[in-house]
């Protein structure tokens, strides 16, 4: 006796990581745990729904290089994540995952919450362990970290019974308490086999470490395969570039990610998490256009986008175009299309090293460029004229439009809807690196709030907007409450057009029926006001300005602030449904 406890282990090993921030659904499986990392400054996020906690976490991981962790009781606590967890699996993000559990003692019992979590979760994360001695708990954090991080980045599950957690004595006291001292040769027996296994779940001794933080091993993209595919884009008449989320996996180095892609001097198309990358209005940025781009083109980059359904299983690319291609997953490297020169590698790390191999062309691809600079403008006007059109609530495009006209350099914008967000996507241009979130290709509802209070924590003093379908909303503006009491100035607009509009223009179109789409035009102002926010009404073209300003001022003075916005029903995107 006279060790830490285990929660003070997980707290250090997770400050040893570089932890700073964990989210949190309280629970007496994981207290211990909670109360370690206060104690070592680690700042503790409590949330409303463990699904938030890992949203959260996702996006402080994909914000920062460093795991998100969220840590959550036994039982339901755990099953609340599981959404969340494929869509940081998904999304490719290094989530750390800390589940309470039934004590090592009375495992399968009948003990509160006592589920196999385990066999639940295993297929969903890239790796999974329990750990059932107290010098397995920092060993263990450790290990959860280099595999969240290595190779593919994702989430890990590490599962801590509770009686690993608390002080030793009091463990003792709970188990031995009700044995007596006195009784048959049976409860001699008992208490015996009782002491002897709790001496070998807190045995100290020959413990591994738990390791410092350091940076997931990336080795370079092969130099002979990189020299190929630059001999093909010295080739090229019409090149084409999409650059993913992929491209960012290593945020510390998003400035020389964006450097290789201006001097490779292609027309480049941003997707995910790489929107911001070029900045607002740079000259070989393309925001619209990209299949007929893709169609025409002779050869085109893929940095860290597969051919999935976001280029139409490849079929969206010319037939007769080269592909070029790096992605860290190998399966996704030769999804429905085999590229012609395929690196597995970080795609980031591919791009500086072809724009060292093959200098820009742009004399070259200079008519090309002007081509689809052509078509991006016109669409630009297009927008322009649909969102000058008065309707008799606030059309969605001249809100996007105001919005992109005040947005300051130091602005996050956070996705969490379907065609509310999908239709700002075309107005809105993120400032810089890694200042838009979204769920990414699982196409998860629900990641706003978490997303936000991550935002507003990893970029303290940033202006974070999260816009907000008026379904999406409902699966997390409770968290209002939570940016209240942790003072995060969040700025959320809900898109209130009173419906799941995305899935109801086809639904009616093709099914002739609307059930289960319809909603009402909720006043989602006053449910943040109702939980210590601000909230404002917003029903007009004419007072965008003014409520916008007001809502930047009320963001400003510290406090959390909601728009409902009264959309007019809108029919920018009909037949935008990805399947």
């Amino acid at each position: 006796m006279g060790h830490p406890s285990g929660g003070e282990i997980v707290a250090e090993a997770l400050e040893r990581q570089g932890v700073a921030h964990v989210f949190t659904l309280c629970g007496g499986h994981i207290a211990p745990i909670l109360v370690g990392c206060k104690a070592r400054g680690i700042r503790v996020i409590d949330v409303r729904h463990e699904a938030n906690a890992v949203f959260a976490a996702d996006a402080m991981a994909r914000l920062t290089g460093t795991p998100g962790v969220a840590v959550v009781t036994a039982g339901p606590g755990v099953t609340n994540t599981v959404t969340a967890v494929v869509n940081a699996r998904a999304a490719e993000s290094p989530v750390i995952l800390l589940g309470g559990a039934t004590g090592v003692l009375i495992k399968g019992r009948g003990a509160l919450q006592d589920i196999d979590q385990l066999s639940l979760i295993r297929t969903q994360v890239k790796w999974a362990t329990t750990v059932r001695r107290l010098k397995d708990l920092g060993p263990a954090v450790a290990e959860a970290c280099r595999q969240a991080k290595e190779g593919i980045p994702g989430p890990v599950f590490v599962e801590c019974p509770v009686d690993l957690l608390y002080d030793e004595q009091i463990v003792r006291d709970w188990y031995l308490r009700g044995l007596g001292k006195a009784g048959s040769l049976q409860a001699v027996a008992l208490r015996s086999y009782v002491r002897w296994r709790l001496s070998r779940m807190f045995a100290t001794g020959t413990a591994r470490t738990a390791g410092d933080a350091r940076a997931a091993e990336r080795s370079g993209p092969d130099a002979a395969r990189v020299g190929k595919a630059a001999a093909r884009l010295t080739a090229a008449k019409r090149p084409v570039m999409i650059v993913g989320s992929q491209a960012l996996c290593e945020p510390a180095a998003a400035a020389e990610v964006s450097a290789a892609v201006e001097a490779l001097g292609i027309p480049t198309f941003l997707s995910g998490m790489a929107r911001g990358l070029l900045g607002r209005a740079h000259p070989l940025h393309l925001r619209h256009r990209r299949r007929e781009a893709l169609r025409e083109c002779d050869l085109v980059i893929l940095a860290g986008v597969p051919c999935d359904f976001r280029l139409d299983y490849g079929r969206q690319i010319s037939r007769s175009a080269t592909i070029l291609a790096a992605n860290l997953n190998r399966r996704q490297l030769r999804l429905n299309r085999r590229p012609d020169v395929g690196l597995v590698a970080a795609p980031g790390r591919f791009l500086q090293a072809l724009a060292s191999e093959a200098p820009a062309h742009s004399d070259a691809w200079a008519e090309w460029h002007a081509q689809l600079r052509q078509r991006n403008t016109a669409r630009d006007d297009e927008i322009a004229t649909e969102a000058a059109k008065g309707m008799q609530r606030v059309n969605p495009l001249q809100l996007f439009k105001e919005i992109e006209a005040m947005l300051p350099d130091r602005a996050v914008l956070i996705g969490d809807g379907g065609d509310f967000v999908a239709t700002g996507s075309y107005v809105l241009r993120p400032r810089a690196p890694l200042s838009w979130l979204d769920p990414g290709p699982f196409g998860t509802l629900g990641v706003g709030a978490g997303f936000a209070m991550s935002t507003a924590l990893a970029r303290e003093g940033a202006e974070v907007w999260l816009f907000y379908g008026d379904g999406a909303a409902g699966f997390s503006l409770m968290e209002f409450d939570t940016f209240v009491r942790h003072r995060l100035p969040v700025i959320a607009v809900v898109g209130n057009d009173a419906g799941w509009w995305q899935i109801a223009r086809e639904q009616v179109e093709i099914l002739k029926d609307d059930v289960a789409t319809k909603l009402e035009r909720t006043d989602y102002h006053k449910v943040a006001e109702g939980l210590g926010g601000r909230g404002l009404l917003l029903e007009r073209d004419d007072d965008i300005v003014p409520v916008l300003e007001e809502a930047r001022r009320i963001a400003q003075s510290g406090a959390p602030v909601l728009i409902n916005a009264q959309l007019a029903v809108s029919e920018f995107r009909k037949g935008a449904v990805s399947m």
